[in-house]
């Protein structure tokens, strides 16, 4: 194997070194004239570019959330406070602090006051049950939680005696909104500001943040941990992903590159949670890498108070906002989009965790006058490893071109030191600055998922299946775990749910295998019909449909219609639940622990 060299050292900068003869770098392939084929990624913490950023625009915008806006000087005025207060509790550098909150100004002043610190953050989904939150507050060894409220009797009571959190700090929504103290009463007194009962001895963040700012110097380095974020990972194994601050202030520089439009008194639209590393890096770390703003979210919003609020507070061509493909396509067939003012408001929109579908792009460039393009990533690379162009060549159905320092290449799905030529298929491998340390104390599934190559390069294998075309962009077949066999022939879902949105009738769709004695396994799809169709189509219409217009070993055997599918709260739909759901896929588990 050839020596390991991930990076060269230039300058107190770190050159991650891709062959610029590769593919995709061509004009031809569609590269962006303003964005550099390589940069110099500096050592740095996320602590320091926030602190870059105040101090060259202190007075702008850095959040607005529930009506109120806080500035740059005035967010880092509560990180410090905070930061200051945390080390007083005794929390150090390489302690682990939960933050159990949906999108707000407590979100990021919290997360950012770890940062300054050296303490790492994980971020809880807020719809957790207790078990779940349990598991990553053990697995992770939190020793301090920020959680709000109404949340903490349904979720953190039941649990929190078998865990190692020493401090739990808690907060109400709107602690931080500037609304006079008589609102924020009577609102709670009314329940339309939801609160919740908390243990007497429990700490108030609000008081927290009255200690006077003395940040004490942790000697916090570039290499240190920032966050982890737990994900079923490459292997499905729950586990955290550990991401240091090169990691994380490297992907929003390379975002930054490669969404070049967003400036200073842009708009990151956070409708995504920010405890998901889509919204941790495209909303709010590349937001003060540019000294753009966030407009936050506690939850989704309805289609209608979304368009709105862009009509309301985004500028022309200023805002950013990164999506699952399902928040798109609610704008793009909203009936009364034209009802609100937000036609070139919506610059740049990238769509992620799932496939971006033609139609679904064209509808909704055609209602916003915005640009959509697919992007690549995963919790372990940061998590953003690609995207498509914005202008010029395009191609819809991709996953795009790498970012500026990242290299990919297929590899055999056996054996991946094997390179696979343009137009197999095998495992999408990438390397680059934004690719995690680890798997937090588990070094067996960090030797299977990184790897270093005989390039000298540390690899990440991703676990999805895709190919290559000429110009270096890459084509997602599937998930390798989600492979349909089926009477020998390898199916991959993605395919087939694109094939079906084929027909008009079909809103959404999921394909899945089901457990089948003869065949091994058969395809099932679980489909979401457009009303105007409900009553004029059935299951055997779209098998009949699909034997007409699939070669015949990707024809669903069955198909369910459904109200809604499960998904994510990024809108990621959730095949397995759907699976788990079949009655015969209960019983092969069962057979299978026997």
């Amino acid at each position: 194997m050839a020596e390991k060299k991930e990076y060269v050292e230039k300058e107190g900068q770190r050159w991650f070194e891709v062959d610029q003869k590769k593919p995709w770098f061509t004009e031809d392939a569609g590269w962006p004239n303003e964005v550099p084929k390589n940069m110099l990624f500096p050592t740095i913490t996320l602590g320091q570019m926030l602190q870059d950023t105040v101090k060259k625009y202190p007075n702008e915008k850095a959040i607005w959330f529930l009506e109120s806006f806080i500035t740059y000087k005035e967010l880092y005025s509560l990180v410090e406070s905070l930061a200051t207060a945390l080390h007083k509790l005794g929390l150090k550098k390489g302690d682990v602090i939960a933050l159990l909150l949906p999108n707000s100004i407590q979100y990021v002043v919290a997360y950012y006051a770890a940062q300054l610190l050296g303490v790492t953050a994980s971020g809880i989904n807020p719809t957790y049950k207790p078990r779940e939150a349990e598991h990553q507050l053990k697995l992770t060894g939190a020793k301090a939680l920020v959680v709000l409220d109404s949340l903490y009797e349904q979720i953190v009571e039941p649990i929190i005696g078998e865990t190692k959190v020493e401090h739990v700090i808690v907060t109400n929504v709107v602690d931080l909104v500037k609304m006079s103290p008589a609102k924020k009463f009577l609102g709670k007194l009314l329940k339309k500001i939801p609160t919740g009962r908390v243990p007497a001895d429990a700490l108030k963040l609000t008081k927290l943040l009255q200690t006077p700012a003395n940040v004490p110097d942790n000697k916090v380095h570039t290499d240190d941990i920032a966050a982890m974020i737990t994900t079923g990972g490459t292997t499905g194994v729950p586990k955290a992903a550990v991401l240091t601050h090169f990691n994380l202030v490297s992907n929003a520089l390379q975002s930054k590159a490669w969404l070049y439009k967003v400036e200073p008194g842009g708009v990151a639209i956070g409708v995504l949670p920010l405890f998901h590393s889509f919204a941790m890096t495209c909303v709010m770390n590349i937001s003060i890498a540019v000294g753009a703003w966030m407009l936050l979210f506690p939850r989704p919003p309805q289609v209608d108070e979304l368009l709105k609020k862009i009509q309301e507070l985004v500028p022309q061509k200023k805002g950013l906002y990164p999506g699952a493909e399902i928040l798109f396509k609610r704008i793009a067939e909203f009936p009364d989009i034209n009802k609100y003012d937000v036609a070139g408001r919506l610059e740049l929109c990238v769509s992620g965790a799932g496939p971006l579908h033609r139609p679904v792009q064209e509808a909704f460039e055609k209602a916003t006058g915005g640009r959509l393009s697919e992007g690549y990533g995963l919790t372990e690379s940061s998590p953003v490893v690609s995207a498509g162009p914005f202008w010029g060549k395009r191609k819809v159905g991709t996953i795009g071109l790498p970012f500026p320092g990242t290299d990919w290449k297929i590899v055999d799905i056996a054996d991946w030191t094997k390179e696979l030529s343009i137009g197999e298929v095998g495992e999408v491998a990438v390397s680059g600055p934004q690719v995690m340390k680890e798997y937090y104390n588990q070094p067996e599934e960090t030797t299977a998922t990184i790897v270093w190559g005989e390039d000298g390069k540390r690899w990440l294998l991703t676990g999805d299946i895709g190919r290559m075309d000429e110009g270096g962009s890459i084509i997602i077949e599937d998930r390798k775990k989600q492979l349909i066999k089926y009477r020998g022939y390898s199916v991959f879902p993605t395919e087939v749910e694109t094939l079906l949105y084929g027909n008009e009738a079909v809103g959404e769709v999921a394909v899945g295998g089901i457990p089948d004695p003869t065949s091994g396994e058969i395809i099932k799809a679980w489909i979401v019909v457009k009303p105007e169709y409900k009553d004029k189509v059935t299951p055997q219409d779209i098998i009949e449909w699909a034997k007409q217009n699939l070669t015949h070993y990707k024809v669903p055997a069955e198909v369910e219609f459904r109200d809604e599918l499960p998904k994510t709260l990024v809108g990621k739909v959730l095949r397995r639940v759907l699976q788990e759901e079949d009655p015969r896929f209960q019983e092969y588990k069962a057979k299978k622990k026997t």
